[in-house]
């Protein structure tokens, strides 16, 4: 009989906290690295100076890949140099927490990550001081939740995923432990 597969947050909470607690050599199991907050951004100030005012279907797929209603970010002051003025919307955000994230990172992991083409593993330069992590994909295309017959426009999206780590170093471990496929490249200081 086969068992239920055990959900991302329950594995962090029995298996990946205590394993990182020892690997890292910290005594208190609450000191222990963990991910806060997962933020996916799309920039669009190039698709609205284009002449595109709709964005309807940009808002709908970052809604299908995260699972929850995204805001659109206005612009706070003219940039001449960039067509850019002020109160026009310049991109595409959502926040997740909670089980929300949990999920959105076990999907990101085993399923949308190994649907890149001629994927080879993730880089390790993506790291900032305070052991968050940044990472670009190209093509919103990759996401299973995203329809190929509904395209519009292909468009790319960032997503940053926000740690409690104080290096680099503990932030690489614990997205490691979580199941990110780092290329085997070493660390940047």
């Amino acid at each position: 009989m086969a068992t239920k597969a055990m959900k991302l947050r329950e594995k962090y909470i029995k298996d990946i906290a205590p394993r990182l607690q020892k690997e890292l050599g910290v005594k208190n199991v609450n000191a222990v690295p963990k991910v806060t907050k997962v933020t996916i951004n799309v920039g669009i100030g190039s698709y609205i100076t284009a002449g595109n005012k709709d964005i309807s279907q940009m808002i709908e797929n970052i809604k299908q890949i995260s699972g929850q209603a995204p805001v659109v970010t206005n612009s706070k002051v003219s940039i001449s140099n960039f067509k850019l003025r002020e109160g026009m919307p310049n991109g595409i955000k959502v926040t997740l927490r909670g089980e929300r994230m949990y999920d959105f990172i076990n999907r990101l992991v085993n399923i949308t990550l190994p649907r890149v083409r001629d994927f080879r593993g993730i880089s390790t330069k993506g790291f900032d001081k305070k052991g968050n992590y940044s990472l670009g994909i190209n093509e919103h295309t990759v996401f299973a939740e995203i329809n190929p017959d509904d395209i519009v426009r292909v468009h790319g999206l960032q997503i940053t995923v926000s740690t409690t780590a104080n290096t680099k170093e503990e932030g690489h471990a614990l997205l490691k432990e979580l199941g990110f496929p780092f290329k085997e490249d070493r660390m940047k200081k």
